[in-house]
């Protein structure tokens, strides 16, 4: 099994796993206990090893340096189980099941990305000592628990327009940056902290600061008390286009140059370090748009292919003629929504239309009319009505804004609500020792 498979696996979660691939003869003798009780379920040292596996190999595939300990990587595991099995537990209460045919898809595209056949996939699983009905599994928990989170988070955000322009009010980007490089610090407080409880965190806060401007790697203090999701990782946010940094970071990012720290801020579940690695500039974003007209004939049990093209073909005629193609358009269009204004499809971007569409309608000189050709809509006939170069600097903005806004707005709501989850669910730890 090559590196790359197994990255590609680590990443979907579905990584190697340590006990199941070790030769027996290599392996020590496990006795195997109950860690936690977790509502109706339990969390077994067997799971807690090999999710900790896993997390592990999702870090060596990313080369993230320094490796956090054992003992970081083993309590983030623990929580990792303590909440899939919760969010399976209520997406059971509430009937959200992975049909087979889901988990088929997903099986091949796993296989399709490594350039294998699903027996193939089987194979090389198989042959690393993995059971292939336990994979796919694995599969249906990660689908669940998405199908959960975008039920019941995920897709009720909304963004609105004000929210928006208040971001981009924010954003700044004047001095030309088009992406910047971050690493984050969360240390996070309780619900309902004290102002004990907030004080002792401040303070922790202050001293990851002073750690690491006293030179101390800001990705080992990360690894050393980071709550946020990139811990393990060092904190390591990776590069993130300027308008889609998360709205809280936003104005403090904005003022940072490189090798700035910034915090401790203190907002929403504690007190937030940042530091500005690198900076990207670019200049507008210009693209290539045509606007065009079309009109469309379904093909269906009345209408066949050769009769869609034919009458296609008349109207093309009639045009060439000199009849009206906007009111030819709005009296034989099946493309309602068009027809109305005599089938004008207005200024698209590459990307914007189906392929087969794009293509005919990108060899087309201005005011040429097509020859009927099929796409997956039916038979078309397009005119080009004109090219140009447009600026989309603007629109790629907010675009990118609102995917901000959204992101930002889903993990807050995603962080609550698996908070909740946690907080009502009963959960009895029989170890204090998560390191056995």
């Amino acid at each position: 099994m090559t590196k790359a498979f197994k990255a590609l696996l680590a990443a979907a979660g579905l990584s190697l796993l340590l006990a199941q691939t070790t030769p027996a003869a290599e392996q020590p003798l496990l006795i195997d206990r109950i860690l936690a009780v977790v509502g109706d379920d339990v969390v077994m040292l067997s799971e807690l090893r090999i999710e900790a596996t896993k997390m592990k190999q999702r870090l060596e595939a990313k080369n993230v340096s320094p490796m956090p300990s054992n003992s970081a990587i083993q309590k983030k595991a623990f929580d990792t189980l303590v909440m899939n099995k919760l969010q399976l537990a209520e997406a059971n209460r509430l009937g959200i099941e992975a049909d087979e045919e889901t988990i088929t898809r997903a099986i091949n595209a796993i296989a399709s990305n490594n350039q294998l056949t699903v027996p193939e996939l089987q194979q090389a699983l198989e042959s690393e000592g993995i059971n292939f009905n336990a994979f796919r599994d694995s599969m249906r928990d990660e689908i669940i628990v998405r199908s959960l989170r975008n039920r019941e988070v995920t897709n009720r955000i909304q963004v609105t327009k004000s929210e928006i322009d208040s971001y981009l009010e924010r954003s700044g980007g004047a001095d030309g940056r088009t992406a910047v490089h971050l690493y984050y610090i969360l240390v996070e407080t309780p619900d309902g902290a004290s102002p004990q409880q907030r004080e002792e965190a401040r303070k922790v806060a202050l001293a990851a600061v002073e750690r690491i401007k006293g030179g101390e790697d800001f990705r080992k203090v990360a690894q050393d008390i980071s709550s946020g999701q990139n811990a393990l990782q060092g904190g390591d946010l990776g590069w993130i286009e300027v308008n889609s940094i998360p709205p809280l970071f936003q104005p403090y990012v904005a003022k940072m140059q490189k090798g700035d720290i910034e915090g401790p801020v203190a907002a929403g579940r504690g007190f937030h370090i940042l530091q500005l690695q690198d900076v990207r500039t670019g200049g507008a974003k210009i693209v290539p748009q045509t606007h065009a007209r079309h009109i469309l004939i379904r093909t269906n049990e009345v209408t066949s292919d050769e009769e869609a093209q034919r009458r296609l073909s008349q109207l093309r005629n009639r045009i060439l003629n000199g009849d009206d193609f906007d009111a030819l358009a709005r009296s034989h269009s099946d493309d309602k929504a068009s027809a109305i204004k005599g089938g004008d499809l207005g200024w698209s971007t590459p990307g914007n239309l189906v392929p087969a569409f794009e293509e005919q309608m990108d060899l087309l000189a201005s005011n040429e009319v097509s020859q009927p050709f099929k796409t997956e809509f039916g038979w078309h006939i397009v005119q080009v009505l004109g090219r140009r170069q447009y600026d989309a600097t603007d629109e790629t903005r907010r675009d990118q804004a609102r995917k901000a806004v959204r992101d930002e707005k889903a993990k807050e709501a995603l962080e609550n609500y698996l908070r909740r989850l946690r907080d009502e669910a009963y959960i009895e730890l029989r170890l204090d020792d998560l390191n056995g």
